[in-house]
Order: structure tokens, then C-alpha cells, then sequence
């Protein structure tokens, strides 16, 4: 629909202020937006003021930082926007490890009690504090005990990452109290100079660094400033299953999962698996080279490009790099054990958001807002699922070509649900009256070549009244 069209169009039923700011995305939320909303029921709009009432009704898809939070408070019956305001007990790693804690402590059976690794939190700003920073981290103390007592092919491994980083930046890994130090160390020494700034020069510094960091892939270079990012947790080291059919790589499972109101949590089936750009070798194994050890092993001795599944850190086209998770069956991995390890994931998912309802103050689900987020798990030799992390506004692009139909089923199926509601007619769609699409199931929903079935299937997993 023409933008200038769009916005003439006084008599819309609804009003779409659609910028993602994401190229990879934006014109597959379009693209499902008219193909479930008749042309003449809706307008585009370039912002929130372009509203002809601010009492119409309208669908915010934008970035976090562009969401117009207080029209969306103002509003409550007629704007709907793809966030909530705070999420942190999810998004946040240091959070979510106290999330969960609180939860087990109430519920030890959940099965966040099996499908989450020991996690130690602990807050530093500079590597000559991290010993009063560990005081308390008992079993950190107990593992650098125990592999003390043994030879280095025996010893057990932790993986250090910054509470409030992404895209794989700052994940080390260690096996002693003297490797963990060296790392903020080495952090300390990476960090841009500041002398002689001002405070906001200071800040253009950092922020300066970390922007090139991400924007290339040199793993040494991440832009983690140990004084800004002062919050760390360090989890044991999960030895991951690995498919000859992939090469030997390592792999992570990216699940899409949407929040719709306070609160219906729903599992996207249709997963993606993202492998690292090298075959897994173990924390102990000597690097390839000298050369792989300085670009790309942090001069630990350990090429981080097998360990780490951020394909948003690998070179060229990702070719290779991501498979959609239902595609993995084979020899190594049957269907049996696939549809084993997507009901960990939604059990654990369902626990996972209501520890995070039980926190108020650090998740708050808004009655006219979705989030779609992207959880990570890791699955261990023994085809268990491990939660990994959750990411708010996950980064579409990293889907490369294999898994475009993968989203593209995904935002058809956020769409619809948000809009039409649930197919067995147990919830409705946010706005009333609005002129959707007619025809059949065929003619409305895209249909997955690849496996006969309709790609977007969104599995409930939660359904509660937060009575927000």
C-alpha cells in the first residue's frame, strides 16, 4: 500500500506504525500484515503522531527505542506495540539466574531444576577486585579445588559471560582462579584510553569500540569494558551433542517464543539450529595453530570459533552455519529424540515465564503488548536440552537464506494470532471489528513446502490472568 495512501486513508480500522529498522525483517512483517488484514481496513503510518485521533486504533512493530511507550499507556483498548516496558528478569543474566534460584526455592521440581546449569553470579569492575568479588561464590572456590588435584586433560571447564552483553561477545572460558584473573587482565588492557576526555568524549570512546567490535569478526576485539559491564555469571561448561552429518560442529537451538497480554506464552515449533564456524574440539585440546591461538583463541590457547554459535560472528554467507531444527533428523539424531528434546524446551519454556511472572518489579507483561524473544538452548551429549539465555528483539538476520521461511511463518503466525486470535476461538484477537482476510485456512496461512504442515505453528505453553 502506498505510504501516502496509507495515510489518507482517515477511515482505517487500523493504523500500523511498522519501522523494525531490521532490512531482514521489516518486509516480512509487512508482507503478513496483508495477508491478514483487507487493504481498505488498515493504513501505514511513519510514526505514532501521524495518528488522525491519538484514540484510534493502532499496532506498534518498532524497535525498542522507537516504541511509543506512553501513547501505548494512554491507550490501553485501541495501541497495541510489540514490547513490554521491562523484562530484565529474562533478558538480563544476572537476573535471570536470581529469577530462576527464586524459583526453585519455591518449586524444586520444575523442570528448570534439570534443564538449567549451575549459574554463579558475581559483580566486578576491575580484575585487582575479582578475589573479593568470588568470596562468596562457594562453588567456584569448590571447582578450582577440585582441578587443582588434576592433570590437565582431567580438568573441568566454566564459561564466563557478561550479564548485560550479546552476540557472543565477551565469552571466555576457563579451568583455573589464575585463568579466570588473566582474562580481566587482558580485558583491562584491551580498553580504549580515556585520559585526558570528557565524560561524553569517554563514552563515544567506548561506545566507538564496541561498535567495530561487533561490526567485524575478530573474536579478540569484542568491546567488553570490564568498568562498564560489571556484572558476570560463569556456568560449567556443558559438553555439547555433536553431528557427524554437520560436520562435528557445535550447535545452539534458536526458539522463537511469543508473550501476547499478562500473560499467554506460545512456542514457535518451527526452530532453528546455528553451528559454529569450526569443528568442536574440547576446551583442552591444543589450539590448530599459533596463529589460530593469537586471532582467535584470546591467547588462551583455545579457538573460541568452535565453542561459540553466534553466527552474527562468522564470515562471508553463513553457508552450512543454520539448519531448521526439524531437518536434523538422522542417524546421529532420530525424530524420536527431536520431538523429545522440543517438549523439554516447551516445559521448560512454560516454567521458565511464569518464575519470570512471579518478579514484578523486573517483569511487568502489559494487557496491549506481545514480545517475541529468542531463547537459546544447548543440547548435551545425552540429547537434553540446557537453557542458555534469552534475547529481547532477537537478531532475524543471523536465520541467513536457510531459515528466511523460518521467520517469514513466524511473523504470519504473530500476526494472525495477535489480530484474528487463537483458531479454537479461546482468545480473541486484540482489536474488534477489524475486516481480516477472507477464504479458507489454505488461501490465509503460507503453506511449509518443505514438511506439508503450515510452518507457523505456535504452540501454547502458558496461559495465566497476572490481573494487570
Amino acid at each position: 500500500m502506498p505510504l501516502q495512501e496509507a495515510i489518507s486513508n482517515a477511515t482505517a480500522g487500523l493504523y500500523a506504525y511498522i519501522a523494525y529498522e531490521d532490512l531482514y525483517a521489516q518486509p516480512l512483517i509487512l508482507s503478513a500484515l496483508s495477508s491478514i488484514l483487507s487493504p481498505s481496513s488498515y493504513a501505514i503510518i511513519p510514526s505514532i503522531e501521524a495518528l488522525p485521533n491519538p484514540a484510534n486504533n493502532v499496532l506498534q512493530i518498532t524497535s525498542y527505542e522507537s516504541v511509543s511507550f506512553d501513547h501505548l499507556l494512554e491507550h490501553p483498548l485501541s495501541s497495541l506495540a510489540n514490547s513490554y516496558v521491562i523484562r530484565k528478569a529474562l533478558i538480563r543474566k544476572h537476573y535471570l539466574a536470581n529469577t530462576i534460584q527464586s524459583w526453585l526455592a519455591k518449586h524444586p521440581t520444575s523442570a528448570l531444576k534439570e534443564h538449567v546449569p549451575l549459574t554463579v553470579g558475581f559483580e566486578v569492575d576491575y580484575a585487582e577486585f575479582l578475589d573479593e568479588a568470588l568470596m562468596e561464590a562457594y562453588e567456584l572456590h569448590e571447582f578450582f579445588m577440585r582441578n587443582e588435584k588434576r592433570e590437565a586433560d582431567e580438568k573441568d571447564w566454566w564459561i564466563l559471560k557478561p550479564s548485560m552483553s550479546d552476540r557472543g561477545q565477551g565469552i571466555r572460558l576457563f579451568s583455573s582462579q589464575e585463568e579466570l584473573v588473566k582474562i580481566f587482565e587482558d580485558w583491562e588492557e584491551d580498553e580504549p584510553s580515556t585520559d585526558g576526555e570528557s565524560e561524553d568524549e569517554a563514552d563515544l570512546s567506548i561506545l566507538s569500540s564496541a561498535t567495530a567490535a561487533t561490526g567485524g569478526s575478530n573474536l579478540n576485539s569484542d568491546g567488553i569494558i570490564t568498568s562498564q559491564l560489571r556484572y558476570f555469571v560463569a556456568q560449567p561448561y556443558i559438553a555439547p551433542l555433536i553431528l557427524p552429518e554437520y560436520a562435528g560442529r557445535k550447535f545452539h537451538i534458536r526458539t522463537y517464543v511469543l508473550c501476547v497480554g499478562a500473560l499467554r506464552v506460545y512456542v514457535y515449533k518451527d526452530m532453528l539450529a546455528l553451528f559454529a564456524a569450526q569443528s568442536y574440539r574440547e576446551p583442552r585440546a591444543p589450539p590448530r595453530n599459533q596463529e589460530d591461538d593469537a586471532e582467535n583463541g584470546r591467547g588462551q590457547g583455545i579457538d573460541m570459533r568452535a565453542h561459540l554459535t553466534n553466527t552474527c560472528l562468522q564470515d562471508g554467507t553463513r553457508e552450512g552455519s543454520v539448519a531448521r531444527f526439524w531437518n536434523l533428523e538422522s542417524p546421529s539424531l532420530a525424530k524420536p529424540a527431536l520431538e523429545s528434546i522440543y517438549d523439554q524446551i516447551c516445559d521448560t519454556t512454560a516454567d521458565l515465564f511464569e518464575a519470570a511472572s512471579a518478579q514484578p518489579t523486573n517483569f511487568q507483561p502489559l494487557l496491549n503488548a506481545f514480545e517475541v524473544f529468542g531463547v537459546d538452548w544447548l543440547v548435551d551429549g545425552h540429547k537434553k536440552a540446557w537453557l542458555l539465555e534469552v534475547n529481547a528483539f532477537p537478531d532475524f538476520k543471523q536465520s541467513g537464506e536457510e531459515g528466511h521461511i523460518v521467520v517469514e511463518g513466524l511473523w504470519k503466525g504473530v500476526i494472525e494470532l495477535i489480530l484474528r486470535g487463537e483458531s479454537d476461538g479461546k482468545s480473541r484477537g486484540f482489536f474488534k471489528d477489524l475486516s481480516l482476510t477472507a477464504g479458507n485456512e489454505g488461501e490465509r496461512r503460507y503453506k511449509d513446502q518443505d514438511r506439508g504442515k503450515w510452518p507457523w505453528e505456535l504452540k501454547k505453553v502458558l496461559d495465566l490472568d497476572l490481573g494487570r
